[in-house]
């Protein structure tokens, strides 16, 4: 039962092994992924966890130790989130490994920030950086890419730390209720998930790709490689909070997140019209395979 005057908030998502994840990927981080993308959404609409059940659908070879394992990433995660395992269900499968986690969250009435509420004016802001997860992604896939190799063994625990284990960012909830006029989180793509945010809510914008920030790790393999600039800015994971507000709440918005150890960063601007997003990289108009992951 959520709390008096306040709207249940109400989020789903499914990990697959050889989909969201690889078969032989720790199972704590397996656990961390499967309850943080959903906290990252409860996050995104400025609702606070209240609770989650859990369906997993083991193969075949599950192995108990693995099982304990993940026990202890789940437990160390939902007490992270402040966000308590409700119940759920446990079955064998012949398939791959299957995660299915439901959050229960709770914010105050008439105060969900939705995705379909930017206004014409507003700017295009993202937290934390952006494209670290598909690039940590890449070096697990293939650890010896050339440009793999010129990273420092911190810049390499660096992006294989975020593809493995998302950080919901659950600190800005209250900052995104009190500020943001629209909100979602980078799961497939920011340049994917901004043009959804845009056309959700009826207006166009311009995305400038020279603003997205970049971790130091990420700034040094797109400077062995820049054709990874383009993967950073479309591949999922990042799961930071993309979020448009008025330009008037902007300085208030970066005060609150620079309180709690999270960065803010002006990306882009929200127009009228109902054209496609303008991506643009110092002043010429940016070109990508994809604009986000899409799992069909």
């Amino acid at each position: 039962v959520p709390p008096p005057d306040t709207d249940f908030v109400i989020t789903v998502d499914t990990v697959v092994a050889g989909v969201h994840f690889f078969k032989d990927d720790p199972a704590q981080s397996i656990a961390e992924k499967a309850l943080g993308v959903n906290l990252s959404d409860l996050a995104a609409k400025g609702a606070q966890p209240l609770g989650f059940v859990l369906a997993l659908s083991l193969p075949d070879d599950w192995r108990e130790d693995w099982l304990a394992q993940f026990a202890d990433g789940l437990g160390k995660a939902a007490e992270k989130g402040a966000c308590p395992l409700l119940g759920g269900d446990t079955t064998r499968t012949s398939g791959p490994l299957t995660i299915s986690i439901t959050v229960f969250g709770a914010v105050p009435k008439g105060k969900m920030v939705r995705r379909t509420t930017a206004q014409p004016g507003d700017v295009i802001a993202v937290s934390g950086t952006i494209g670290d997860a598909v690039l940590g992604l890449k070096i697990r896939s293939a650890p010896e890419r050339e440009w793999a190799g010129g990273l420092s063994e911190k810049d390499y625990a660096h992006l294989l730390g975020r593809y493995l284990r998302p950080q919901p960012r659950l600190m800005l909830i209250e900052a995104l209720r009190e500020h943001a006029s629209a909100s979602m989180d980078v799961s497939d793509g920011l340049i994917g998930d901004c043009a959804k945010l845009l056309h959700a809510s009826n207006v166009t914008g311009r995305l400038q790709i020279e603003a997205v920030p970049l971790s130091p790790a990420a700034h040094v393999a797109i400077g062995f490689n820049p054709g990874l600039l383009a993967d950073a800015v479309t591949g999922g994971d990042d799961y930071e909070i993309l979020f448009t507000l008025p330009p008037e709440r902007l300085d208030d918005m970066v005060k609150d997140a620079r309180a709690v150890g999270c960065a803010i960063t002006v990306i882009g601007e929200v127009m009228a019209g109902d054209q496609p997003l303008t991506v643009t990289f110092r002043g010429e108009r940016f070109l990508t395979r994809a604009g986000s992951f899409s799992h069909f």
